[in-house]
């Protein structure tokens, strides 16, 4: 999966030296339904009665309120949408959301333990779903609603794990950790399928060797 940037990305002077952004996401469009099937059901509404005879032209001013109110939920809903991001680095897991006051998660790739997805059958025929992601640390389980297309997103968060891992392996490597260490992070990436066989016996010789 190629690094995905929406049209109003994540701002870069929050990200780290040397992080680069693989997703850059705002939720899915489902994320409106409620709020436009309320405008439209409410502005048809009101269209109809105001179109009538004097005799019901009461109703045309309580609806033309609840369409008001429909659209402002609508704006206030966008405004929630844009200010909303899941992003994906080469170092972390990044939530935040928030009009006007802000709050957001931050999980680094190296604590998180198991990733999952969750759609209802009307959510795959959307493309959107929830995520469930299991770190270590105070917080534990995270979930993630109106995520789009979530199995994507979840095999996205397991390569920039395995390239994390990677990275982290290399350092160590130049910072001169100790062998039974390395060998261990050796024989994850093995486990995982990072490496494979051949490459883990090669490596782990070279620092039997060293």
């Amino acid at each position: 999966m190629q690094s995905i940037v929406g049209d109003m990305p994540y701002p870069a002077r929050l990200l780290n030296d040397d992080e680069s952004v693989a997703l850059d996401l705002h939720p899915h469009w489902w994320f409106f339904a409620e709020p436009v099937m309320s405008f439209v059901v409410s502005g048809v509404l009101w269209l109809f009665v105001f179109g009538q005879d004097n005799s019901k032209s009461y109703l045309t001013y309580p609806i033309g309120v609840i369409a008001l109110v429909a659209l402002v939920w609508l704006l206030v809903r966008y405004l929630k949408w844009r200010s909303t991001y899941f992003v994906i680095t080469s170092d972390r897991l990044i939530y935040r959301h928030g009009v006007l006051g802000r709050a957001g998660i931050e999980i680094p790739l190296e604590r998180v333990n198991n990733v999952n997805f969750k759609q209802r059958i009307f959510e795959r025929m959307i493309g959107a779903g929830d995520l469930l992601i299991e770190s270590g640390g105070e917080d534990g389980k995270q979930s993630f609603s109106d995520i789009a297309h979530p199995d994507k997103v979840q095999n996205l968060i397991h390569t920039q794990m395995e390239d994390n891992q990677k990275r982290s392996f290399s350092v160590n490597m130049v910072g001169g950790n100790d062998v039974a260490t390395q060998i261990e992070k050796l024989e994850g990436l093995r486990d995982r399928g990072s490496i494979t066989a051949e490459d883990f016996e090669a490596q782990k010789r070279r620092l039997l060797d060293s």
